[in-house]
Parts: C-alpha cells; sequence; structure tokens
C-alpha cells in the first residue's frame, strides 16, 4: 500500500487535470493537497533570494491572502520553511507558540479565516524553489498518513514549479489561459507589477532593490491594502512614496 502511494496520488492529480481538459499544473496538485489533507485551501509561491517572491497557483480567496500577508510582513510559515528547507506545522493558530512566533501573521492568518496551517519546502538538492502551504478552519494536526501524502505532493509541486520557472518545453500560455505550471495570468500580472513597482522605488527613493520592497511591504499593511494593489498605483503613477529623512541625508 504504502509503495503505491506515489502512483495512486499521481493518478488524482492526471484525474483532475483531465477533468479540466488540460496538461497536468500546480493546480491540480493543490487541489490533491486539499483534498488529501483535509484541508480547506492550498496555496504554492516561487522563491528569490528574498524569501516567498511571488505567487504561483491559490485555490481560493483566503489561500490568496495568505500568501499575500507573508509578503507584506515578511513572516511565516513560508518564510520559516525557506530559512530551514523543512516543514512548518501550524496545527493551532490561537495557541501561544505560535503568537510568539508569528506576532504579525498569526492574528491577521485567523482573521482571514485560517486556524490552522501546513507548510512544505519545494526542494531539489540544494536548490529551494518555493513551497506550497495548506490552511484549514479548524485546528488540529495532519494524520501520518495525510502529512506523508503532503510530502509526496511537494515533491510532485517541485518539479511542476521548476518547469514553469524554466519555461518547460510548452507554449507560453496553455489553451484556457494559464502559464506554464499553472500560475494563472492574473497571479502573473501581479507579480510583474510588484517587480515593477520596486525597481521604480529604487530609482525614485534612492535605496537597494531589498530596501525598496520592504518600503513596498510597509506601506501596503499601513494601509491594510494588498500589496499587488500598492504596487499597480506605482506602477501607473497613482502613488508616490516619499524619502524618509535617512534617505536624503543631513
Amino acid at each position: 500500500m504504502t509503495a503505491r502511494r506515489p502512483t495512486v496520488l499521481w493518478g488524482m492529480i492526471a484525474e483532475h487535470a483531465a477533468a479540466a481538459g488540460r496538461r497536468v499544473m500546480i493546480d491540480d496538485v493543490c487541489a490533491v493537497a486539499v483534498s488529501s489533507a483535509q484541508a480547506s485551501g492550498a496555496w504554492v509561491v516561487a522563491a528569490s533570494s528574498r524569501g516567498p517572491d511571488f505567487v504561483m497557483c491559490v485555490t481560493d480567496q483566503v489561500s490568496e491572502q495568505l500568501a499575500e500577508l507573508q509578503q507584506m510582513l515578511g513572516e511565516g510559515p513560508c518564510h520559516d520553511v525557506l530559512a530551514a528547507a523543512a516543514p512548518v506545522l501550524a496545527p493551532d493558530l490561537q495557541d501561544q507558540e505560535t503568537f510568539r512566533r508569528w506576532p504579525a501573521f498569526a492574528p491577521e492568518a485567523r482573521r482571514a479565516g485560517a486556524t490552522a496551517i501546513f507548510a512544505f519546502p519545494l526542494v531539489i538538492g540544494a536548490i529551494r524553489a518555493g513551497v506550497i502551504g495548506l490552511y484549514r478552519n479548524s485546528a488540529g494536526p495532519l494524520s501520518s498518513l495525510e502529512l506523508r501524502d503532503c510530502l509526496l505532493l511537494a515533491d510532485t509541486a517541485t518539479v511542476l514549479l521548476l518547469d514553469s520557472l524554466d519555461g518547460g518545453a510548452t507554449p507560453a500560455a496553455s489553451r484556457n489561459g494559464t502559464r506554464p505550471g499553472g500560475q494563472s495570468p492574473d497571479l502573473a500580472v501581479h507579480r510583474v507589477e510588484i517587480d515593477q513597482a520596486t525597481g521604480m522605488l529604487t530609482v525614485q527613493l534612492g535605496v537597494t532593490a531589498a530596501e525598496a520592497f520592504a518600503r513596498l511591504r510597509a506601506y501596503a499593511y499601513a494601509e491594510d491594502r494588498r500589496l499587488a494593489d500598492v504596487a499597480g498605483d506605482i506602477v501607473a503613477r497613482r502613488l508616490r512614496l516619499e524619502p524618509d529623512a535617512q534617505d536624503t541625508g543631513p
């Protein structure tokens, strides 16, 4: 039974893709992960040197919020997973240990509708490609079978993610408008706008790209706005962030 489990999971992934009339994508892995782990939703983020960088796939609005919150706050399970290249399991976001670990993210995640979060690294050797995360709207740990399935599904998501980042051998977009690996056009636009806004801020503020991204996150958090929306306003020149005194010098 155990030896056949990867085959069973792959069959479920292929069946989900076939029902949608397309090739296998990260979306299919997320859907199977939600079902297998009895989760409420899932997401996949690709990684860069600055941490969880852009969202590749979400199954619902709450998943998208959770992924974006971690980008904006600079803390959360995805950051910890990438730092340690190991799973992060938080079966109850209300416990004190979780609040100490993520003082900004934990209450915001609860407010978004998550009660438990489980995140797994997408790694091959030394390459840390990203993270697959799942949330539940009720507290409780993963069973041993659910945990094993998540680890197996993370391996499959890693291959699909790396294929999408490399461009793969497929056209840039599939028939249903998704990019290779499953990133939707909307999520792709968000990624481009965040990168463009970060680049514009490096010039406007005279700071490094890392500092520009930190300013972008801080503004979005302070204004209680989505990171992608703030980035879109900056790119469209509807919003301009002013330099701090430390940027302009004495």
